[in-house]
C-alpha cells in the first residue's frame, strides 16, 4: 500500500515516523507503513458468503452457506493470539463480513484486547441501525467498495441497486462521525470510470480514496484478460498521482493510496525527482522503510476456515492452520519453504524482477499474480509497467524468452 498524496506532497516525512520509533504498536495509522518491526496487519475473512457477485472477486464468493468456518470461540482464540503477538490492526472482511452474525461480538472482543478494527465492506446491508451498531463496536475505519457509478458499479457487482445501496452506506456512516473511504479496483470494464470516482470523493467529503490493481486471484484470475496492458497501468497511476496532487494544493484533506502494484512506489520516486528534487532522498529513505510488498511480512490473511496465507490472494497456498497452531507460532516457522522465501532480502526472485534497482522499494510486486501468470512463485510479477533502462535490466535470449508477457492491445 502507497500513501501517493502523504509521499508526493510531503505531509508525512521520516521524522513523523522517527518520532515514534518506528515501532508499530506506536505508530499512528497513517504512519505503520514505516514501521520497522513490521508486524502484520492481518485480514480476517470471517465469512466467504456475499450477497454480490463482483467480477473480480478473489475469494470466489457466492450468497450460500460455506461449511467449517470459524466458530465464535476460535475466533476469540484467533483474536487473543494476534493481540498477545503485536499485530497492529485487523482487517474484518469477506466475501460480506456483516452477514456474519456475530461479527459485532468478534469486533467488541477484539478492541477490548486493545486491536484496531478495519472493516472492509460492499455496503449494500447498512442501514441506520447497522451504521451505529459499527460506530458501537469499535471500528476505526470503514472501506466500502465501489467499482464505478451508478448501472456500470451494478453490472460489476452482479446487482441492481447495489451501488445507491452502498452510497447510501456511505452517507450513512459519514453523517454519524465514522472515517469512511471509497476502494476502486482498475481494470478495462471500468477505467473510464476513474475520474468520476476520485469526483465523488469529492463531492461527498469523503476524505480518503484507495486504487486497487487487479490481483489474478479468484474470479479476479478468471477476467485478467480485462486487466490494463503495462502502458495503460502506467497512465492510470500517473493520472492517480495528479489527483492527489490536485487536492493538495486546493486545500482539500484527501488521502489517496495505491494497492497492488509497487512499481507505483518506483514511479512516484521518479516524478519526486522530477518535480522536487530536493525531497528525493528523503522519499526513497521513507519507501525503503515502506518496503514495497509486504505479503508475508507486514501482511497476513486468515481465510474463513482458519489457514494462513501470506496475503489475501494467496489462498492456494497455507502456511498453517489456526486450529492447529497458533497465528503467532504459524508467522515465525521460517522452516516453512513459502514465507522464509518472502522474509529474504532481497527475495530471490527471477528475470526483471530479481536484477531490479528498484527492488528496495517495491520488493518483486505481488507474487500470486505472478505465480497465476507464469506458474512460478518466483517469477517476475507481469503487471510491472517499468521500462528495463528505467529498471536497470540488461535481458540476455534466454530470459527474454522465458518470461514473456504478450503486448495487450490499448484502450480506444
Amino acid at each position: 500500500m502507497l500513501s501517493a498524496t502523504r509521499l508526493l506532497n510531503g505531509t508525512a516525512t521520516s521524522a513523523d515516523a522517527l518520532r515514534y520509533g518506528r515501532n508499530s504498536a506506536r505508530l499512528p495509522s497513517h504512519l505503520l507503513h514505516f514501521s520497522e518491526d513490521k508486524k502484520p496487519v492481518v485480514v480476517w475473512n470471517v465469512t466467504r458468503r456475499c450477497n454480490l457477485h463482483c467480477m473480480h472477486c478473489y475469494a470466489d464468493s457466492h450468497d450460500r452457506e460455506y461449511p467449517d468456518e470459524l466458530t465464535t470461540g476460535e475466533g476469540f482464540a484467533l483474536l487473543d493470539d494476534l493481540a498477545s503477538f503485536g499485530a497492529p490492526t485487523v482487517l474484518f472482511s469477506g466475501g460480506e463480513p456483516l452477514i456474519r452474525p456475530d461479527l459485532f461480538t468478534l469486533v467488541e472482543h477484539a478492541r477490548e484486547h486493545g486491536l484496531r478494527c478495519v472493516l472492509s465492506t460492499n455496503g449494500t446491508l447498512i442501514d441506520e441501525e447497522a451504521a451505529q451498531r459499527i460506530i458501537s463496536a469499535g471500528f476505526s475505519y470503514v472501506g466500502i467498495s465501489f467499482d464505478g457509478i451508478g448501472r456500470l458499479h451494478d453490472k460489476i457487482r452482479g446487482k441492481l441497486g447495489a451501488f445507491d445501496a452502498s452510497l447510501g452506506a456511505l452517507r450513512l456512516l459519514r453523517d454519524a462521525g465514522m472515517r469512511v473511504g471509497l476502494r476502486f479496483t482498475a481494470h478495462r470494464k471500468n477505467i473510464d470510470q476513474l475520474p468520476m470516482i476520485f469526483d465523488l470523493l469529492e463531492e461527498e467529503d469523503i476524505d480518503r480514496c484507495c486504487i486497487y490493481h487487479l490481483a489474478y486471484a479468484g474470479r479476479g484470475d478468471r477476467v485478467r484478460q480485462y486487466d490494463l496492458a503495462p502502458a495503460e497501468t502506467r497512465r492510470m497511476v500517473e493520472y492517480v498521482f495528479d489527483r492527489a496532487q490536485s487536492f493538495h494544493e486546493r486545500g482539500l484533506d484527501k488521502e489517496v493510496l495505491t494497492v497492488g502494484n509497487h512499481a507505483d512506489n518506483a514511479l512516484l520516486w521518479m516524478r519526486v525527482g522530477r518535480q522536487q528534487a530536493e525531497r528525493a532522498d528523503e522519499v526513497w529513505q521513507m519507501l525503503a522503510w515502506n518496503g514495497g510488498n509486504q505479503s508475508g511480512v507486514a501482511v497476513a490473511s486468515v481465510d474463513p476456515v482458519g489457514d494462513v496465507h501470506a496475503d489475501q490472494f494467496s489462498w492456494g497456498h497455507s502456511l498453517g492452520n489456526v486450529r492447529e497452531r497458533p497465528f503467532s507460532a504459524i508467522w515465525t516457522d521460517l522452516s516453512e519453504p513459502r514465507l522464509a522465501g518472502l522474509r529474504e532480502s532481497p527475495r530471490p526472485i527471477n528475470g526483471r524482477c530479481g536484477s531490479c534497482r528498484f527492488m528496495p522499494i517495491c520488493n518483486g510486486n505481488l507474487r500470486a499474480r505472478a505465480e497465476s501468470y507464469f506458474g512460478d512463485f518466483l517469477a517476475p510479477d507481469p503487471a510491472c509497467y517499468l521500462t528495463d533502462a528505467e529498471i536497470g535490466f540488461e535481458p540476455d535470449a534466454a530470459s527474454a524468452n522465458q518470461w514473456v508477457v504478450p503486448v495487450q492491445e490499448t484502450i480506444t
